[in-house]
């Protein structure tokens, strides 16, 4: 039996974009299509099959651990994004700024899509949803030097729809106008989910 089941939703993918040096600049450039591979887009820095653990992870394993890499891509969806613009006084923001590597329209409450969803192309191209991406200051300088005055309200601005962090199970490509799919686990919400978090 599929432990994935088809929902009636799609997407379409209306921008992507590469980080070629994470250390350079966080800023990505936009790209008419990507490469998948199992290391994550083909030329991405945020790529590879590991990476250090960050302060996301810190209950878990000291910081710079080397854990899977399930942070390829960031993606985003094109009306949360119009959402934070909106409430950062901005008439558009920049996906590029956010370092982003997707922008996707169709999907509502995109950024709490259950982790484990799947997008699934039509190249056979497939992202696992890792989980929400929380938003964090490191956006705040580019903005900043684009939208003067601007950069430290995109943190808050930005709360609950950041998007999403994704990794590839199957490979293959993807490009601007593509449709992608959306499937989720089949198994309802964990009866603990509410008392399950320490204090």
């Amino acid at each position: 039996m599929p432990a994935l089941a088809a929902t009636r939703f799609e997407a379409t993918i209306t921008w992507l974009g590469l980080v070629g040096d994470r250390e350079a600049a966080l800023p990505s450039a936009p790209v008419q299509s990507l490469t998948l591979g199992f290391a994550g887009p083909r030329g991405e820095a945020h790529g590879g099959l590991t990476r250090p653990s960050c302060s996301r992870v810190l209950d878990l394993y000291p910081r710079n651990t080397p854990i899977r890499n399930t942070r390829q891509l960031s993606v985003l969806s094109e009306e949360e994004l119009s959402g934070i613009a909106d409430a950062m006084g901005l008439p558009a923001l920049d996906p590029s700024l956010l370092g982003a590597s997707m922008v996707v329209r169709g999907l509502p409450d995109f950024s709490r899509l259950p982790p484990s969803s799947r997008l699934l192309a039509d190249s056979g191209a497939c992202l696992t949803v890792d989980m929400e991406n929380r938003p964090c200051t490191l956006p705040a300088r580019p903005i900043e030097t684009r939208h003067p005055g601007h950069g430290a309200r995109f943190k808050p601005a930005a709360k609950g729809r950041r998007g999403i962090t994704a990794w590839v199970e199957a490979e293959g490509t993807v490009a601007v106008g593509d449709r992608l799919r959306l499937f989720i686990p089949d198994q309802p919400a964990w009866s603990q989910a509410t008392m399950a978090v320490a204090d």
